[in-house]
């Protein structure tokens, strides 16, 4: 059995670190969002100001990532797909996603290693969001 502090029970929440850590990923993707022409596609899908899409991104995550199930505390089991039916989610939807979120990552001063893992991750996630040809 593994001791908590160490690596192998470590939980990417804490590798990332915690909730500060977490905060400021979601605030950076969602300013990128905003202030990012390449990303219109994707803000014109959230409402303005965009305070409780950060906020349930941040509370899903956090679960997500192996920290505090926050989102499901408060709102119940996820159904990512069954939340997001009502908005167009196609490859170019993905992408801008996917590439905001490794922007934001980059800003902060993720590790290699630790993008790539997320990468993965939300890649398989975004991917099977998708609900619209193209």
């Amino acid at each position: 059995m593994s001791e908590p502090n160490t690596p192998e029970a470590r939980t990417l929440y804490d590798i990332m670190g915690g909730a500060e850590r977490l905060r400021e990923l979601v605030d950076r993707f969602y300013d990128l969002m905003q202030l990012e022409p390449e990303f219109a596609g994707i803000h014109a899908m959230h409402p303005v100001p965009n305070d409780s899409s950060r906020e349930k991104l941040f509370m899903f995550l956090s679960g997500w990532t192996g920290g505090p199930d926050l989102f499901v505390e408060r709102h119940g089991h996820p159904r990512l797909r069954a939340r997001h039916l009502g908005f167009a989610i196609g490859t170019a939807e993905r992408d801008q996603w996917l590439r905001a979120m490794a922007w934001a990552m980059e800003d902060l001063g993720y590790d290699d290693d630790l993008r790539m893992r997320l990468m993965q991750s939300f890649y398989n996630t975004a991917d099977w969001m998708g609900n619209k040809a193209d």
